[in-house]
């Protein structure tokens, strides 16, 4: 049967190649009394908040399992917009806020609503890989402009500037960043919106990790910028809801009722008993949990960071968000694809090549996500040794 055109355009998402080979692998070494360390996907282990998950079993057995507005619940998107202003010092609007079904229904949204065929977005490279097939799906095609360490692995304003052609339509942007784990300077970003508006285009802003920064660099909601800003957030990584599927995305008051027609006919709604469970993710309680699993995961970055640097490969920037390290192993290996496929099969290690994510040689870096435990990570880094070091890895 033929497929849409549009399909040449979208790019395989290989991550799930090395998904599908550690559950092979994993069956395996599971009858031989023999342990896996997933390092790949970027999933926090430790499962929603015992809140939200009470607050769901609720939902579901009082039937609140009804078509909620396009907009989402009033009650939630009220409860958002709180949260704004508490953490970040914005006053929003609730009637700018849409829940949406996960961070990528919202950027789904944004694309189909923003990008027409043939338009450029710009993007940066290294990025998340399914940003570029969110354009595609629209139409449009994603011009990434290669960055270096200097810049943290994300572009200025100079290049957004400077790369901006007759077809760019807007920029879309990840601070802090899969897979780097690094946020933009608040001034630079400043500056970026200051160019995409005087561009007139549009900024569009993944904020999914922004609540998991540390250190100094804990930075505020490009929100604070520019009332034009367009921001795309999750419930999924700062409170642990990977597969209730469910987010929220901030556009300007001129794109309420377009993007509320388009919502609304293409997803109806989001879920409902996710929205009424994560109703329960801003009482001071979840908020407390959340912030203490933030922490956490700083102290594994603490971790792994002088670990692979110990054993040779680089971290030319130290990751500031998410919980991904970009990592480079040309000293190790001619091609990261390869790299990681053999550590798997030998260490039982899961390991990301940079293939998905760059197209600037990507066979020197690999990503490593270190949401999983502090055992875990030291572990791996043992059977790493053992493996660059050429003995018998026992797992």
């Amino acid at each position: 049967m033929k497929v849409a055109s549009r399909m040449a355009r979208v790019e395989p998402f290989h991550v799930m190649e090395v998904v599908r080979a550690a559950q092979e692998q994993e069956g395996v070494w599971r009858q031989q009394g023999r342990s896996m360390i997933h390092l790949g996907v970027g999933e926090p282990d430790f499962g929603a908040p015992p809140e939200v998950t009470a607050a769901g079993m609720r939902a579901l057995r009082d039937e609140r399992t009804a078509y909620t507005l396009a907009q989402g619940l009033p009650a939630l998107r009220s409860a958002i917009a709180s949260h704004y202003a508490q953490r970040h010092g914005v006053d929003l609007d609730p009637g700018r806020i849409f829940i949406t079904a996960g961070a990528s229904g919202a950027l789904t949204l944004a694309c189909l609503l923003l990008v027409d065929e043939g338009a450029e977005v710009l993007m940066p490279d290294p990025t998340y890989p399914c940003n570029k097939n969110f354009v595609a799906a629209a139409g449009g095609h994603a011009r990434l402009l290669p960055t270096t360490a200097a810049t943290r692995f994300q572009p200025t304003a100079a290049q957004i500037d400077a790369a901006w052609g007759p077809s760019t339509r807007g920029v879309l942007l990840a601070t802090p960043s899969n897979p780097t784990g690094t946020s933009i300077d608040a001034t630079e970003l400043s500056r970026i919106a200051a160019v995409v508006r005087r561009r007139g285009g549009f900024l569009l802003v993944d904020e999914i990790y922004l609540e998991l920064s540390y250190g100094d660099r804990r930075g505020r909601s490009a929100l604070t910028l520019d009332d034009a800003v367009i921001s795309i957030n999750s419930f999924s990584k700062f409170f642990q809801m990977t597969g209730w599927r469910l987010g929220w995305m901030v556009v300007p008051p001129d794109l309420v009722d377009p993007l509320s027609r388009l919502a609304g006919n293409l997803f109806i709604c989001p879920s409902s008993p996710a929205q009424h469970a994560a109703l329960s993710c801003f009482e001071p309680s979840t908020l407390q949990e959340a912030e203490h699993r933030r922490a956490e995961f700083e102290r594994r970055r603490d971790v792994i960071v002088p670990a692979l640097l110990d054993l040779g490969f680089g971290v030319p920037v130290v990751p500031d968000g998410a919980f991904y390290v970009w990592v480079e192993c040309a000293r190790q290996c001619a091609d990261s694809w390869d790299f990681c496929f053999d550590v798997m099969r030998e260490t039982g290690v899961v390991l990301v090549p940079g293939r998905d994510f760059s197209t600037a040689a990507p066979e020197r870096w690999f990503r490593l996500s270190y949401a999983n435990s502090v055992d875990n990570l030291r572990e791996a880094a043992r059977r790493l040794g053992d493996y660059l070091a050429g003995t018998r890895i026992t797992a």
